[in-house]
Parts: C-alpha cells; structure tokens; sequence
C-alpha cells in the first residue's frame, strides 16, 4: 500500500504555504530531508571506538559521582574526540575483507570513510555510558549508609535489570513517540546540528565563519575560560551580593543566597552553573522555559516565604534548604534509634520514644509538588492530547502511519527494515526474570518480594506515554520517584530496602524507556538503521552497567570511611551528596514509611491534598483554549511543568533556575525573534560547544592538578561556597547548631 505524503501548513511572508516537511519549525531549521542508505553505519570503528567511549565515560562518571563536586561527562565530549579518531582509523586501517570461520559472515577493518551514521552510532555508544546506573545509589547506601553486606551478584543482577528492563515496553510506543512529527524531541536538535556542523562541507559566508569555525572559536574560549571559575575563582560559580553587604544577618542570608536560599541578587559567571542541573537551556523551547519560571518563582518566592516565615510545621527550627531529615528539636534525625539491627526494619518502640520526621520548609513542599505534578501530568496528556493518543493507537495501518507522519518518517520507513516487535518482548521476559531472581534469591537481602517487583514494573510502563508525550515536546522529564516511593511505603511499611528497590524498578525502567526512545528519535532524524540503532543502545546499556557497578565496587570497598563526613579526613573528597539525599530519602519512605509521615499519626498529612490540586489544575487552562482558540498562548500554558517548576531544589540551588532562565529567555525569545538566521545556523552549536569546552577542561583541571590535592591559590575567591554560610542556620530560639548564632 502507498503512503500519503504530509503536507504541512506554515506561514512564510504573512502567507500560509504547504510544505512536505516537519510542522516543527526548529527541525524544519535543523534537520536535513535527504538520506543515503548505503552509507555505512554499524561497522568495526562504530564497535571499537563506541566500546572504548563507554567504558571511559561509564568509569569516569561514577569516579566523579562519588565526590563533593560530582562532574557528569556526556557524549558531546565523545563526539568531539572521536571525529579525529575516527578519520585516523579511516586513513590507516586495511581494507581487506576478513572471514568469520565457520560461517559466510566476512567484514573489513575499513569500509572507507569515516560516516557521519557511523559518528553518531558511537555518540549513542557513550550515551549510554554517560547516563549513569541508579541502582548504584541502592547498592551504596547498603555499603557506606547502613553498614550493611549484599551479595555481589544479586547487586549486578540489581544495576542490570533497572537499565535494561524499559526497553522491553518501549517498542510498544514507538510509533507514538518516534514516528509522529509532533514528538520532537528538542534536545536531539543540539546533536544534530553538531553532527552537521562536524561533518558537512560549508563555504565560508563573506565576512562570517563557517559552523565548524564558530564551535572551535566558542570552543577555546569555553575551554580557557573555566580554568577561573574551575579552579582560581571559584567563587564566580554563584555571587551572592545580598550576604556580601548583610555578612551577620540570618534572614538576609536566607533571602540572597543562591546555594542556601531564596537567591535574590545572586548570579554566575559560570557556564557549569547555568547548564550543570538541568542542562543546556538553549536546548528547551522557549514555553517551556517560562513555564519553568513561573513555577519556580510561585514555588520559591511565594509558597517557601509563606510556609518558612509563618513556622508552619515548626518549619523555623531547621534550614530553609536541606535535602535531611530532623527531629522535633531541630537536631539531624538519628536513624539508628529507631532501625532494628537484626530485622533491618522499624524499631516501632525507639520510634515512639524517640520523635517523628521533620523536613525543612523547602523538602516538605517539594514532596507535595510532586504529588501535584503527577496527577497533573496525566491530567495534561488526557485533555490536550487524549484525541491524537487514540487516534494513532488505534490506526495501525500502514497508510494511516503514513499520513500522520512527516518526511522523516516515510524515509525511514521506506529505506530501513523495523526491529521486529518480538525483540522488545524477548527482553522485557528475560529482564523480568532476572528481577526477580535478584529480589527473591540470595536470602531476600533487597526486601522487596515478586509482587512488588510485578507492580513497580506495572507503574513504569503505564506512565511511560504521558511523561514520554510531555518530555517529546518540552524537553523535561517527570519523575516517579515520589509516587512509587509513596505506594509501596504504604503497602510495605517499615523496609527501607524494599522501597528503594521498588522505587528504582517503576521509575528506572520508565527513563530507560524514554532515553530508548529519545536515541531513536535521534536515529530517526539521522536516518540511522533502527535495527543498528537497537542494537548499540542495548550492547552500551550492558557494558554500562558492569563498568559502573564494578567501578562502584571498587571504590566502596576500597576507600575507608567512603561517604561517612563525620569520619573522614577534612580534605577528603569522598562525601557522596547525591547519595546523602537518596539516604535520607530511604529513611522517610522506607523505614518511617508515608502512614507516619502523610497521615494524621505524621507531621504532613495536608500534602495529600496537592494529588486533587494537580488532577484539577490542568482544566481551567484546556477549557480557556478551546473557549478562545484565536489565544494561542493560552495553550501553552503546561501546567505540569509549572507545578515541577522549581522541585529539583535541592540537590539543585536557586542560582541554578535563576541563570539557566536568564540565559534561556534571551536566546529563545529575544535571539529568536530578533535574528533567527543566526539563531538557526549557530545556537546549538554554541551549546554543544559551551558544554564540551567546560567538560575538557574540568577533567585535566582533576588530573593535573585536584588529583594530586593542588585546589588553587589559598584566598577569598578560592572557596566555591557563595559566602552565605549563615543562611543554612535555623531561626527559632534555642536551637543548636553548628557555626550558628543560637537566637
């Protein structure tokens, strides 16, 4: 049966035109329309270098993971090293075809030269290498945390199985998240406009530079840049004006602190600050950024103030930022007097002598936000996009497909063969058993039993779609962190294990999933072999996940005291923030559990009311859109996002939101607006280039100098604090804490 060819409407000159591309104007900017199948694509340098990429990110990231100052390296680096790599091997390697013994099966070391579908199978390589394991946070709070053994193997088979298991399901959504041109993906539009400017030839515009000029020029300065705010002047990574004029005022503090608090009057001169949380804003489109805003301003600059002046929940006793838990005098939560040795589960008589779970002002709200934000979220995708989900579910037909797809579908549709539905089952049955096995066998030593292996996995796949459709269009994911936390905390009391463990499964296979997607979307507009495609994304995931759990390994049981601040030395760079906060968050859910937190026997139960918030919130904006549909900026409103808004603080700080907002709305509003050729030919490659340049020089900064304890010159710019110490301080009389002034 023929395909239809799409015709989309655009306006150009104040007139609409038809034109047989994408309705997206930032892919019709950015991706080509032409494709060449018989360029080489998953050959032996795709192999070689992919293999050799992911195995030095995957170490190197979960190297860095471990310390004060994590550094994340991502495939741009990879991307940029491999290019002169991959042309070398092009221009030496012999051509000869070489035998498989005892098949037909021959290949070459060199096919010719170096492709750009090559290039970016090897990206895909180091992506997976860069994306991390989050079952290494279960494995180090057991270790470094609690104290506590766990059996190698059940460990790996733990790591595996959370990667690997949500690309069983993604086949399933597909043709929703891949093949439909309203899906866009923004972020991808960053790699593609890099992998253009890496390998397409381009004459240089009369008094301009050419693409590849421009990213090496950015480059260089990105790259000797960071050495100040890196190295000698750290204190550029957040300036805080408001705690250099007040230096002995709490509540100033707490007001200008970009780390600590509220973050009025506080900036960056550091590209790490702007893109190190949340990524490169120039990669969002503009709506989503001032959604983004709103909710961080409502959240930040309304609610906090409101619960943290008003003592709401005696919430003055702790900071007004902190990822810990406390008790009802204000001191750190001592979990050790109410856990259980033996059992591993809650001492209900120390809990009952000892106090109930405090959270700061800032902790409390986030849970309720992300409660809202996920009742939102289905709320969302079921009113403005409930008709297209069934239109296209239920059309399986070929021509249908065709019809709802753009160029770039039928092109890969008509020159590539489809990975056949049968593989995605095939690893979604296998995954599932070696869950199983590593939850029921080796003495049950994750607690968590077969059923709740089965529902964490029921959770991730129904929300795959709604959070895939929302991340396919702004660029922001939401998590099922919290609501898995939630269900089994109250299905499965008192198991801090058992939560993580779930928890892990149900929101770990639904990112697989999208980041699975999200690659082939990327494949999809490079119009790389889906089969090629599949199979590098599944190969990397593996190998990922051995070297990252045999690099955790080594350094947990290598390194005395790892993660312990009270015990290791002061210089030590071994203090774990990322799993400090998934701790802390093991003892709310698991051990107290949700029925002792978000009940009437807890200190929180009015968060139960932001599900209804959320599930309620979306209509007014839907009704407004159709009522007035000539207002378009009515249906931009994303409530979801408003309400995620600022729910990353923390680990995430103030100055973060406030600089990567900064420097969004002025090159996707203003820049856009203003001088779109611009926008178009150089934007993402100013990203790619910012990112690349800081992470280069981030990693020589730590060999060369960090390495050997060599942290800069001994002054006042040096400390990579924004000098507001005194805004992590309480504000209600007599309550003790360390470096502050007891009121």
């Amino acid at each position: 049966m023929r395909m239809k060819r799409s015709f989309f409407k655009i306006t150009v000159n104040g007139e609409n035109e038809e034109v047989d591309d994408s309705p997206i104007e930032q892919v019709r900017l950015t991706v080509p329309i032409s494709d060449d199948p018989n360029e080489a694509a998953l050959t032996f340098r795709t192999w070689l270098l992919g293999i050799i990429s992911c195995v030095v990110l995957s170490f190197l990231n979960q190297f860095f993971g471990y310390r004060t100052n994590p550094l994340t390296l991502t495939s741009v680096s990879v991307q940029i090293v491999t290019l002169p790599v991959g042309k070398f091997l092009a221009a030496t390697l012999p051509t000869k075809q070489i035998s498989v013994p005892l098949t037909k099966w021959s290949f070459t070391l060199n096919p010719g030269p170096f492709t750009m579908k090559e290039h970016v199978l090897i990206t895909l390589f180091a992506s997976a290498g860069s994306s991390g394991v989050y079952a290494i946070n279960i494995i180090t709070i057991v270790k470094a945390f609690y104290h506590r053994g766990i059996h190698p193997i059940a460990a790996f088979m733990l790591s595996m199985s959370t990667q690997m298991l949500g690309y069983g399901w993604a086949g399933i959504f597909r043709s929703i998240l891949v093949d439909s041109p309203y899906m866009w993906w923004p972020t991808n539009l960053v790699q593609v406009s890099l992998f253009r400017t890496l390998h397409e030839k381009e004459k240089r515009p009369k008094g301009g530079l050419t693409r590849m000029q421009f990213f090496l020029i950015v480059f260089g300065a990105s790259f000797a840049y960071y050495v100040i705010p890196g190295y000698l002047f750290q204190s550029l990574q957040a300036i805080s004006i408001v705690c250099l004029i007040w230096k002995k005022s709490i509540t100033a503090q707490q007001i200008g602190s970009g780390y600590y608090g509220l973050g009025i009057g506080s900036f960056a001169l550091d590209w790490n600050t702007v893109a190190g949380f949340f990524g490169s804003p120039l990669a969002y489109p503009s709506f989503a950024i001032i959604n983004i805003l709103v909710g961080f301003v409502i959240f930040v600059y309304i609610l906090v103030p409101l619960f943290y002046w008003n003592n709401i929940k005696d919430a003055k006793k702790f900071p007004i930022i902190s990822s810990h838990t406390f008790d009802s005098s204000g001191n750190k939560y001592n979990v050790t007097r109410i856990l259980n040795a033996k059992s591993f589960d809650i001492d209900m008589e120390g809990y009952n002598s000892y106090s109930k779970i405090y959270l700061s002002a800032i902790f409390a709200l986030d849970y309720g936000l992300s409660f809202a934000t996920l009742t939102a979220t289905i709320s969302h995708v079921l009113l403005f996009h409930g008709k297209t989900i069934y239109r296209m579910t239920r059309s399986t037909t070929e021509a249908l497909k065709g019809k709802l797809g753009d160029v770039h579908t039928r092109i890969m549709k008509k020159n590539y063969e489809q990975v056949p539905e049968w593989w995605f089952i095939c690893i979604l049955i296998l995954m599932t058993v070696v869950a199983l096995i590593s939850c029921e066998g080796f003495g049950k030593q994750l607690q968590l039993p077969w059923w709740g292996v089965l529902m964490s996995l029921g959770i991730g796949l129904s929300f795959t779609l709604p959070i895939g459709i929302i991340q396919a269009t702004t660029n922001q994911q939401v998590g099922l962190n919290v609501i898995t936390e939630l269900i089994i905390g109250y299905l499965y009391p008192g198991k801090p294990l058992a939560n993580v463990t779930f928890k892990t499964y149900g929101y770990i296979s639904m990112s697989q999933a999208l980041g699975f997607l999200n690659d082939f979307k990327l494949g999809h507009y490079m119009k790389i072999p889906p089969k090629s495609m599949f199979i590098v994304q599944l190969v990397g995931t593996l190998v990922a996940s051995v070297v990252y759990f045999g690099t955790a390994w080594w350094l947990l049981t290598s390194i005395d005291n790892i993660c312990d601040t009270s015990k290791l030395p002061e210089s030590s760079p071994w203090t774990c923030p990322g799993d400090d906060v998934f701790y802390n968050a093991s003892i709310i859910w698991g051990i107290v559990g949700p029925g002792r937190m978000f009940t009437k026997k807890g200190i929180y139960p009015e968060l139960n009311w932001f599900f209804l918030i959320g599930l309620l919130a979306p209509v007014p904006g839907w009704f407004l859109s159709r009522k007035f549909p000539e207002h378009k900026w009515i249906g931009l409103i994303h409530i979801p996002l408003i309400m995620q808004g600022a729910s990353s603080i923390p680990p995430a700080r103030s100055v973060n939101y406030i600089t990567w907002g900064i420097v969004g709305i002025f090159f996707n509003i203003y820049v856009y607006k203003k001088f779109k050729v611009w926008w178009a030919r150089h934007t993402y490659i100013l990203s790619a280039a910012l990112d690349a340049g800081v992470a280069f020089m981030a990693v020589a900064l730590y060999f060369a100098l960090q390495n050997y304890n060599i942290f800069g010159p001994d002054w006042w710019g040096v400390d990579g604090t924004d000098h507001c110490h005194l805004a992590k301080c309480p504000t209600a009389p007599g309550v003790v804490a360390a470096g502050c002034p007891v009121l």
